[in-house]
């Protein structure tokens, strides 16, 4: 193997592909040979964001939440891309909200989304990764995965819940070829992130004050570890979370 790191013959389908981390994961698997198809709900930006990427991505615009679609989504993909041999539940939605304000409703629809939407497309891949002896399922965990963080208790029970799926999985499916892993992304550069900084110094200071390598990181870096995790550099890896967080899952 001349390059252990390369995703050449691959085609990875990730969900919140068009903009954000999972965009960034798409970019490094085409730099690293794959194919990739984005998924998403509106199809301007996944257009765009394929554009952006060349002719190795294309787009599906698709609402993980209709999860009687799952195995459709699948054989989409699969006619636009070939079979699909990553999948990478990235797409979620926010909710900051004090716990006894949340609604059981908005809780449910964050566990929807992010669960139960990510369980159904990792269903519906399963059977022809497990047929071909070859597949790799990532989920985009959080630093909410891993220790409290307040006013947001349906969003941290979803990442949660994919420590405990990950786990389950990677055991039932590694002995088929398929290996199951997360990454537990620490604060990255985004727009999103800057509105919610730019206003709030002390916060700013906080979080970089816990993160030893002292500052944010970049949607790349998680594309990188994604990569790694993919490739055939990691084949002896499952059942793992990874955080590419500078340090702040470890800092004091």
């Amino acid at each position: 193997m001349t390059n252990p790191f390369t995703l050449e013959g691959e085609t990875a389908l990730i969900t919140g592909g068009g903009s954000g981390i999972g965009l960034s994961i798409a970019a490094c698997f085409v730099q690293a040979g794959a194919r990739a198809v984005l998924v998403g709900r509106r199809s301007d930006p996944l257009e765009r964001a394929a554009k952006k990427l060349g002719k190795s991505a294309t787009f599906v615009a698709h609402d993980i939440t209709e999860l009687d679609e799952a195995e459709a989504l699948i054989q989409e993909a699969s006619r636009r891309a070939g079979p699909i041999s990553i999948l990478v539940n990235n797409a979620g939605i926010h909710l900051k909200k004090a716990a006894a304000d949340t609604t059981t409703a908005e809780f449910n629809s964050v566990l929807q989304t992010h669960v139960v939407a990510a369980f159904s497309l990792t269903r519906a891949v399963l059977p022809g990764m497990t047929e071909r002896r070859h597949g790799s399922i990532l989920f985009t965990a959080s630093m909410a995965s891993l220790f409290g963080i307040p006013l947001v208790v349906a969003y941290s029970a979803a990442k949660a819940a994919y420590l405990g799926m990950v786990r389950s999985l990677a055991t039932e499916v590694s002995p088929h070829g398929v290996r199951v892993n997360a990454i537990a992304p620490g604060w990255i550069e985004s727009d999103m992130m800057r509105k919610a900084l730019d206003s709030d110094t002390g916060r700013t200071k906080k979080i970089l004050g816990r993160t030893p390598m002292n500052r944010f990181g970049t949607g790349e870096d998680v594309g990188f570890a994604a990569t790694y995790l993919c490739s055939p550099a990691a084949r002896f890896v499952t059942g793992v979370v990874l955080p590419v967080d500078g340090g702040a899952s470890i800092g004091f």
